[in-house]
Formats: structure tokens, C-alpha cells, sequence
């Protein structure tokens, strides 16, 4: 599905955009130049035209290359579904054309409101009337002023060159709702690149918000409670393209390496690839057939499934490679995927939340 010229690209600087950020100024652009934003997007707005499922498997295929693509590739990718699903038009016409072509960044900063979506915690963002108590300021009756803080989120492009999805929460009782900031709006603060051990090249910071002012222009939709879980299926089915990508390209890697007295490897790698085969299957007919609306719990069980396959996949890699995984000299690639998979069971929804959420849905049947 992807053009080899762009194989070629993720191959030659995976290890580069794992280890810093020497080249992450060059993804977006180069995704675009190949159409992959516009993936499942009306032509009507854009886009290339397909499915939600084109997409996944577009995120899929870059993260089996670089998984560090392939998490920018999907907070794009995201941002783009929260813009399809607004009913702002004149927001959509705003942001669009630029997120399709690669010259703006799309931050889904939603990891805090998937969350407090299932209950695990508040929203971090509070939003206040301009010129209540305690937020003085000017402006239209309708304006708010947002103070709080966004603890993680990626595809946050220097120097303001991003927009970032936010949730907030209301000072004064309303419906929290969902906005789109601008990088450079006053009030937004952008920390430093968070330090971590792999996919330091994805542009994934902290924000800080104080004293930033918006209006109805800027709302992605003025009900969290009802856009969350309607735009849940794409958020997290898009983000299974990166176990998905992950997995296929440590069970080919595995596959290749078997042999020499690792013919033992063979019924085992057999039973993760047609795992994840039935695994993927089942994600494309959720996204579309929107089974995953009303059974949120039958996409939270299937991102158990795909990152215990990632894992199996890993450990597959890693027998099959033998002694020479462990060599820093050698260009097997076993060492970048094996940091990117650690960073599988963390995401959000990270996996001991999807357990707590399923166990607690359990307990809710039982109770009743």
C-alpha cells in the first residue's frame, strides 16, 4: 500500500526518529505528499475518498516501519475524524486543507477526557466566562477562558505550527465540550519535548493553559458527553493501526530469522500470525458496521488481544534472532522495536485501564 520511495524514507531513519528529533520535522510532509491524510475522507472535503479502514491500514503500514511515524501519522489522522465529526463547519474549513497537506500539525490532546470518559479521572481544563469572578478579561458574551493543563500529547510541531483537541471541563455548570487551540494562541505554552526512553521524534509534549480565550468559532463540539463516545471507535481503532504494524513487521522479521536449528518457532508463529489476522479482521467490521458505538467493551477486548499479540510477536523475534538481537552492531531493527513495544500497553486507554473498565463493567452485570 505504501509507495517504496516512502518505505525506503521510514527504513533509512526509523532508528533517527526512535532516538531524537533530527528528522521529525520531515514526516508530516511526507505522508501528505503521498495522500495518506486524506485517507477516509470525503473527496467531498478534500480527501481521497474510502474508509475508516483504508486509513488503519495506512497507520498500520507506516508503523511497521517506524512506529514513531506511524503515532504522528495517527494524532494527524485523528484530529482529521474529530474535524469530520463536528458539526462546525467553518471550523472544518479552517483546519482542514492544512492537516491534509501536511503543513499543519493535528494534535489530539484527548488522552485526560478518554479517561474521564470511563471514569478514571476529571477533566484537566476548566473553562470560565470572560469577565466572571476571578477571569476578568473582554469579549463576546459567548467567549470562555481556559486555564489548566494538557500532561501529555504528541504531534505538537515548534514553533506553534500545531492545533491540539482539547476537553474542558465548566466553572459555571455547563456541558463540557471540546475545543480546537491554536499553537500559537495566547495562553498556550508548549514544554519541552517529554524525555522518553523511544519515539522521541513524534513531537510529544506537555501544555500548559492560562488565561487562553476562545470563542463558539473555536468548539469542536459543545457536548463532550455526547461527541466522546462518538468519536472513541476511530480514536482507538485508528491508534490499533500501530499494534497492528508493529506485530506484522516483528512476526515477518521473526519468520525470516527461523531456522537453523529454530524449526520449533514455526507452529508458534504460525498461531500469532493467524491471531492477529482474526484480530484485524474483527477491528475493520467494528469500524464498519459501528458495532464498537453501542459495545465499546468488544474494542476494549480487542486491544488486550492486539497488544498481547505485539508481545507473543516480540518474544517470537527476539528466539528467533537469537544471540545477534542483543548485539548493538547488528541491522537487525530488534532493538527500536522492541523499545517502541513497550510503549504499546501505555497508551491511552493504557491496558491496566481497559482491564479496570471491563472488570468494573463485569461487576456492574453481576451486581444487577
Amino acid at each position: 500500500m505504501l509507495a517504496d520511495s516512502l518505505r525506503q524514507w521510514l527504513d533509512a531513519h526509523a532508528d533517527s526518529l526512535d532516538e531524537g528529533p533530527a528528522h521529525a520535522h520531515e514526516v508530516l510532509p511526507r505522508l501528505a505528499q503521498h495522500g495518506l491524510f486524506g485517507l477516509g475522507v470525503p473527496v467531498a472535503e478534500g480527501g481521497q475518498g474510502g474508509s475508516l479502514g483504508d486509513a488503519l491500514e495506512a497507520i498500520a503500514g507506516v508503523a511497521g516501519h517506524s512506529l514513531t511515524a506511524g503515532f504522528v501519522f495517527w494524532a494527524q489522522r485523528a484530529f482529521v475524524e474529530y474535524l469530520l465529526q463536528s458539526p462546525n463547519a467553518a471550523l472544518r474549513q479552517r483546519w482542514l486543507p492544512g492537516l491534509l497537506q501536511g503543513t499543519q500539525a493535528g494534535a489530539t490532546g484527548l488522552s485526560n477526557a478518554m479517561k474521564y470518559l470511563g471514569g478514571i479521572e476529571a477533566l484537566q481544563v476548566e473553562a470560565a466566562p470572560v469577565g466572571a469572578a476571578g477571569h476578568a478579561g473582554s469579549g463576546n458574551a459567548d467567549d470562555l477562558e481556559l486555564r489548566g493543563r494538557v500532561p501529555w500529547a504528541t504531534n505538537l510541531v515548534p514553533p506553534g505550527r500545531f492545533v491540539v483537541a482539547v476537553a474542558a471541563s465548566r466553572s459555571d455548570g455547563a456541558k463540557p465540550f471540546v475545543a480546537a487551540l491554536p499553537g500559537d494562541a495566547a495562553g498556550l505554552q508548549r514544554s519541552a519535548d517529554l524525555d522518553l526512553i523511544a519515539l522521541r521524534g513524534s513531537h510529544t509534549a506537555a501544555l500548559s493553559i492560562e488565561g487562553l480565550q476562545i470563542g463558539p468559532a473555536d468548539v469542536i463540539h459543545a457536548d463532550a458527553n455526547h461527541f466522546l463516545p462518538r468519536v472513541r471507535p476511530a480514536f482507538m481503532g485508528l491508534q490499533l493501526g500501530l499494534c497492528i504494524g508493529l506485530a506484522r513487521a516483528s512476526l515477518a522479521a521473526a519468520s525470516a530469522r527461523a531456522g537453523a536449528g529454530r524449526d520449533v518457532l514455526g507452529g508458534p508463529l504460525q498461531q500469532q500470525r493467524h491471531a492477529l489476522e482474526l484480530a484485524t479482521a474483527t477491528l475493520h467490521a467494528g469500524l464498519s458496521d459501528g458495532r464498537f458505538l453501542d459495545r465499546p467493551q468488544a474494542l476494549f477486548r480487542l486491544r488486550l488481544e492486539l497488544n498481547d499479540i505485539v508481545q507473543q510477536s516480540l518474544q517470537l523475534e527476539l528466539h528467533a534472532s537469537g544471540g545477534r538481537a542483543y548485539h548493538r552492531d547488528q541491522p537487525l531493527g530488534f532493538a527500536r522495536r522492541w523499545r517502541e513495544a513497550a510503549f504499546i500497553p501505555i497508551v491511552t486507554p493504557s491496558v491496566t485501564q481497559l482491564q479496570g473498565a471491563l472488570a468494573g463493567a463485569a461487576l456492574a452485570t453481576t451486581s444487577s
